[in-house]
């Protein structure tokens, strides 16, 4: 399963040597269940080659990144990468694992995972829906009425609309049921006031799942209301916050006086934290998921040491050394621990608190990669940034702080691990009585 991932970067430095493919052979042999199979099986391979043949069909139609792009900005390729994604949706390339009748291809997690990885094997980047389509979506599918799935869904995978999630503000930090934005009933509307910061997408979304406060008189988890709420409705204003690395990816939103009509509504009143709970579980997965890295590919920063460290001095040669071994040791465990847990969830298996699991050890080996890959350049790393120079490793050092808050804080995480794989006992909080809020977006 998942081969394309786990190819050796080439024959002199083999990350997979043939060793390691023998003995997962043997493994193959003599045991009924492996808890890995890093090769595809008959179907997988059948699948990832059509994959392939649909890309190479369309590359004509689609957006591309150079080497050493990552990414694009959102706002000044915001068209291209729409067309982009309502041409992979044709070719049945977009909402893998969604339900067919909500306009997906009713496939599974594995497949998913192939289609993530020969995007990325394409040089296509990132999908300009990914919120959508990976917490707002399948939110509307488990809360959202048969109209709003009717009119939201299919527009949605086809990035007719573009979609954010609005869940942290200024003051509540991780504590996500502390949020003060306002839902107040006027006949058949709601009126909204407050504020929403770090929304990813905010600045070209059309429209985004907002969490608000509805009932100030209960305990925090329990007055909180779920809508579906247009962004270029009269009220709303959306702020860019240019970041470090230059871009403005997140944005703060400001509601003054918005009009939401009731029919927008996701689940009952008072009923959002348990709405946002599946937001977060499907952010989780979809930041920690298996078959692809965070950041920068490892194999990405063996290519770069090879042809830096020839440059460093003896010192600094030994320092970068030792980061490349903690970085390329991180990500390959991590990576291979995901495809444990694809193999589990091959064989019939649910999802459960390892999607924390995978997005905590994701980012910290994401970390590790692009600080190497910038100790890599050494004095060079103050140049590199600059219009003439290639400043991949610094932007992405940049931009994973971030991702680090994004599904929950590392904090967070290691207090649900903690709680409910490990059985520790749970932290002390004020509210005895509620669950672990978590962090979002």
């Amino acid at each position: 399963m998942l081969a394309g991932a786990a190819e050796a970067v080439n024959s002199r430095s083999s990350l997979t040597t043939e060793g390691d493919r023998c003995h997962a052979a043997a493994d193959r042999s003599t045991r009924e269940a492996p808890l890995v199979d890093f090769d595809d099986t008959p179907e997988e391979a059948e699948y990832r080659a059509g994959v392939r043949r649909a890309l190479e069909q369309h590359a004509a139609e689609l957006l591309h990144v150079s080497a050493g792009e990552e990414a694009v900005d959102a706002a000044t390729a915001e068209a291209e990468l729409r067309r982009t994604q309502r041409v992979l949706y044709e070719t049945g390339l977009v909402g893998v694992t969604w339900p067919r009748e909500h306009g997906g291809q009713g496939g599974t997690l594995v497949q998913q995972a192939i289609v993530q990885q020969e995007l990325a094997r394409a040089r296509v980047p990132t999908l300009i829906n990914h919120i959508g389509l990976g917490m707002c979506g399948p939110t509307v599918i488990a809360h959202g009425s048969d109209d709003q799935r009717q009119r939201y869904l299919t527009r949605l995978l086809r990035a007719d609309d573009v979609w954010c999630q609005l869940f942290s503000e200024p003051a509540s930090g991780s504590d996500l049921a502390a949020l003060r934005t306002t839902a107040v009933r006027d006949g058949d509307d709601w009126v909204v006031n407050g504020q929403k910061v770090w929304t990813t997408l905010a600045h070209v979304a059309d429209r985004g799942i907002l969490l608000t406060r509805t009932d100030p008189g209960k305990p925090k988890h329990a007055g909180l209301t779920m809508f579906v709420v247009d962004m270029h409705a009269p009220g709303v204003t959306v702020r860019p916050l240019r970041q470090m690395i230059g871009s403005a990816g997140f944005n703060e939103v400001f509601f003054d006086d918005v009009r939401i009509p009731d029919g927008e509504r996701l689940g009952e009143p008072g009923e959002g934290w348990r709405v946002a709970l599946t937001t977060l579980m499907n952010e989780r997965v979809a930041i920690g998921g298996a078959g692809s890295d965070l950041g920068i590919p490892v194999e990405a920063l063996v290519a770069h040491a090879r042809q830096r460290l020839p440059q460093l001095d003896h010192d600094r040669q030994v320092l970068a050394r030792q980061a490349l071994g903690r970085a390329v040791v991180a990500s390959l465990a991590t990576r291979y621990t995901g495809y444990r847990r694809f193999s589990e969830l091959g064989r019939g298996g649910v999802p459960g608190a390892e999607a924390s699991a995978g997005k905590l050890a994701g980012t910290a080996a994401a970390k590790l990669v692009a600080d190497a890959g910038v100790r890599l350049l050494g004095d060079d790393a103050v140049y590199a940034a600059t219009a003439e120079g290639d400043e991949t490793w610094q932007r992405s050092q940049g931009f994973l702080p971030g991702l680090a808050i994004a599904g929950g804080t590392d904090q967070v995480l290691r207090n649900i691990l903690g709680e409910r794989v490990l059985g520790l006992p749970p932290e002390p909080r004020a509210d005895k009585t509620a669950p672990f809020s978590g962090g979002a977006r």
